[in-house]
């Protein structure tokens, strides 16, 4: 394809004719006047029609790099063509705007200006909402706030304060970077709204916490859509209120008639996860199978294996998971059983798939790494664990973060190899230790009755962090544990000297 683009930009430079005051003859020669112009005239549109093809192929199949569109830009700037089309600018505007380097826009608006401003006899640019739609979606992509509000004001001048889809761009620029009380501004005083600016509108309060206020906003909206429940649902959820937002889902399914997406399932499974509610799980497992959502969107059939597994039911998990092609799986599907046989206490499942993951060619991240270790912590596979530990270091390149050293540290003090984990502890950069590994290595000494190791760990700990009472209770045991009934009393007292406190035990009954 980029072999196709290139080739297309082999365009030939339009040829233009001078005429001065001493041309003779003019009467006789208007017909080669007029043959000359006809020629411009179709060598311009001709170079037009054929930048204008190549920017729609641009724009359906977009390259990884920015050579051919800079090439095209090149070529609209040399040829002329670009003062004389404002599609073709506006078309490049889009390009740029939606790709990885937006800024490139504002490079091709200020190029365009010069021209203008060099060329006095040249009409002025007929910028239409298009462009600036398409500039303050720069403004928006590429993080630069202050350009889009001299946009903003640049809209005002020219007569676009009132158009929607103007002002739904800057809304979003607003929203987007945080601004929540000039978008509230700008949204009341907008005269039309379409549901593009109302879903912009919650989605954006949703994204900064305003869920009270997107609520208010999503009820005073005068016709909903499918977009506009998602993003009220995914803001109840994202907020830990599951419940409301489940009972949002079945209000637009059961009341309101409206068909979920694939997005809106997305959305609505973590609820689900996280209230173990098995039965929707398996709804919306039929639900998603009825529309064709497991088998074109992987995302989805993730998803719900994860839900299966924190809903209590890695059996239906596993039986989802065997069901989906070699081909489809990713490296999200793997982790996400692996991840589930952890949780159910299935430690050698998980360590058996995460073998056949990698013989299957996927080369697993952080998180598959973590959801091993864990497992071969709790399961008492130190070897395997050791050897995971190590193959995502020294193979893979991944640096370790707290999590596995956590995993590893704990691991190794359950099955008391002490020194190991004392080793280990000790290997930690200073920049993300913290006292949770230290106190992980505490509880392993405290059961396993190492009163020299515990002592030298409470020191540790002391020294980052001495008022929580656990870690003085931890070391009061052990002391009791060995007969040193003495040195125990002694820590009791310092405990109460410094006033150390201990969160009180909590119960659902």
């Amino acid at each position: 394809m980029l072999r196709h683009l290139v080739s297309m930009l082999r365009l030939t430079r339009p040829r233009f004719a001078y005429f001065t005051n001493k041309t003779k003859a003019i009467t006789a020669n208007e017909s080669i006047f007029l043959q000359i112009s006809r020629r411009l005239f179709t060598t311009i549109k001709q170079e037009e029609q054929k930048l204008n093809h190549l920017l729609s192929l641009l724009l359906k199949n977009p390259s990884k790099t920015h050579q051919p569109t800079l090439q095209v830009h090149s070529l609209l700037l040399t040829t002329g063509v670009l003062n004389s089309s404002i599609l073709l600018f506006n078309t490049l505007l889009r390009l740029y705007s939606f790709g990885d380097q937006p800024r490139l826009a504002f490079l091709l608006y200020k190029q365009l200006l010069q021209v203008y401003f060099h060329f006095s006899s040249l009409p002025p640019p007929s910028f239409d909402s298009f462009t600036y739609f398409f500039l303050i979606n720069t403004s928006t992509n590429s993080f630069c706030p202050f350009i889009g509000t001299q946009f903003h004001s640049l809209t005002f001048k020219v007569g676009f304060q009132y158009h929607v889809y103007v002002q739904t761009a800057l809304l979003n620029l607003y929203l987007t970077s945080g601004v929540l009380r000039d978008a509230m501004i700008l949204f009341d005083e907008m005269p039309e709204r379409n549901v593009v600016t109302w879903n912009v509108m919650i989605t954006g309060l949703v994204k900064w916490g305003e869920l009270e206020f997107a609520s208010s906003v999503f009820d005073e909206m005068p016709e909903k859509n499918v977009v506009s429940w998602t993003g009220i649902i995914d803001g109840y959820i994202r907020n830990n209120k599951y419940r409301e937002g489940l009972s949002l889902f079945q209000r637009m399914v059961v009341c309101e008639g409206i068909k979920p997406t694939e997005i809106t399932i997305l959305a609505i499974l973590p609820a689900i996860s996280n209230m173990g509610e098995l039965k929707f799980c398996s709804l919306i497992h039929g639900y998603a199978e009825k529309r064709g959502f497991n088998a074109f969107d992987i995302r989805v059939a993730n998803s719900i294996i994860d839900c299966y597994s924190k809903c209590g039911c890695i059996v239906s998990a596993l039986k989802f998971f065997e069901d989906i092609s070699v081909e489809r799986k990713n490296l999200v599907s793997w982790t996400s059983i692996i991840s589930g046989f952890a949780m159910h206490g299935m430690w050698k499942e998980a360590v058996e798939y995460f073998g056949r993951m990698e013989k299957a060619g996927l080369k697993p991240n952080r998180v598959t790494f973590l959801s091993v270790l864990n497992a071969c912590s709790h399961g008492g596979l130190v070897d395997e664990g050791l050897r995971c530990f190590y193959e995502m270091v020294n193979e893979h390149g991944i640096l370790p973060d707290i999590k596995h050293y956590g995993c590893v540290v704990d691991m190794l003090g359950r099955t008391g190899r002490l020194e190991e984990a004392e080793k280990m502890a000790l290997e930690i950069p200073s920049e993300i230790v913290n006292v949770v590994i230290w106190r992980t290595l505490l509880g392993a000494c405290s059961f396993h009755g190492n009163v020299e190791m515990g002592e030298r760990v409470t020191r540790k700990i002391m020294e980052m962090e001495r008022g929580y009472g656990g870690d003085y209770v931890l070391m009061y045991n052990i002391f009791a544990g060995a007969g040193r009934y003495e040195d125990a009393e002694r820590l009791r007292k310092l405990m109460n000297k410094r006033n150390a406190f201990k969160l009180p035990g909590n119960s659902l009954v």
